[in-house]
């Protein structure tokens, strides 16, 4: 009766902890839901709606592979966050898988879309090695998801999908950077774009290692914590 009197309000005092971490969850995904088809409907279908060599200036020539790049982007942005449902994952593996499919596929024609871009390009090496970079990226990321996978490791599959999304975002994150904001600000508008190219993904990438490694770190520290309380 002691240890029961004990213990049920520790467990209790879980819960709110919980409700909150799962409501910050929500409302996270939720933004960045928001903020994906807000970008898709700003910026891609502007492409669709001004079908004309003024609409595309520089890229007229080369709306073939502009085309490529933003429709895969897009398909991989707005698939993305199916993979992380867990409910989704729970109730319908094989959703869970072909969604997966079809982010790999819009990640795929993204990236052939930005090599072609950056070898037709007209803004400068510095920009063109910033899209190449985001490319590389994109790659590797995508790739050691799918290789993880592969290979049964769902953990480091998760991980690396969560990399991959966040490498993916960076299309959103360099508008909100180049429109919105103090950086909008920032001249000569080349340095600027120049920055952004690498800002949006690398940012956000470092800050998802960082996020991965403090969750090591905590867990190693509980685990230690739990060996010294059970040695004798």
């Amino acid at each position: 009766m002691a240890q029961a009197t004990v213990t049920a309000p520790v467990a209790g005092a879980h819960f709110p902890n919980r409700a909150i971490r799962r409501a910050a969850l929500y409302f996270t995904w939720g933004g960045i839901v928001f903020l994906a088809f807000t970008f898709v409907a700003k910026y891609v279908l502007f492409y669709y709606r001004h079908y004309d060599a003024a609409s595309f200036d520089p890229y007229w020539p080369r709306r073939g592979w502009l085309f490529l790049h933003i429709n895969g982007g897009t398909l991989a942005v707005l698939t993305g966050p199916f993979q992380f449902s867990s409910r989704i994952r729970q109730r319908n593996l094989a959703l869970h898988r072909w969604t997966g499919r079809i982010f790999l596929l819009g990640v795929g024609a993204g990236i052939v879309g930005a090599i072609g871009l950056s070898l037709t390009s007209t803004f400068g090496w510095a920009l063109v090695y910033g899209v190449r970079g985001l490319a590389l990226a994109w790659l590797v990321t995508a790739g050691m998801g799918y290789y993880t996978i592969l290979q049964g490791l769902v953990s480091l599959h998760r991980e690396w999908m969560i990399r991959a999304y966040v490498v993916t975002f960076a299309f959103v994150t360099f508008r909100l950077l180049q429109d919105y904001g103090p950086v909008s600000h920032l001249r000569p508008e080349n340095d600027r774009d120049i920055t952004i190219a690498w800002a949006c993904w690398v940012v956000p990438l470092a800050i998802t290692e960082m996020a991965f490694h403090l969750k090591r770190v905590r867990t190693e520290l509980a685990r230690k914590q739990s060996s010294q309380e059970n040695a004798p």
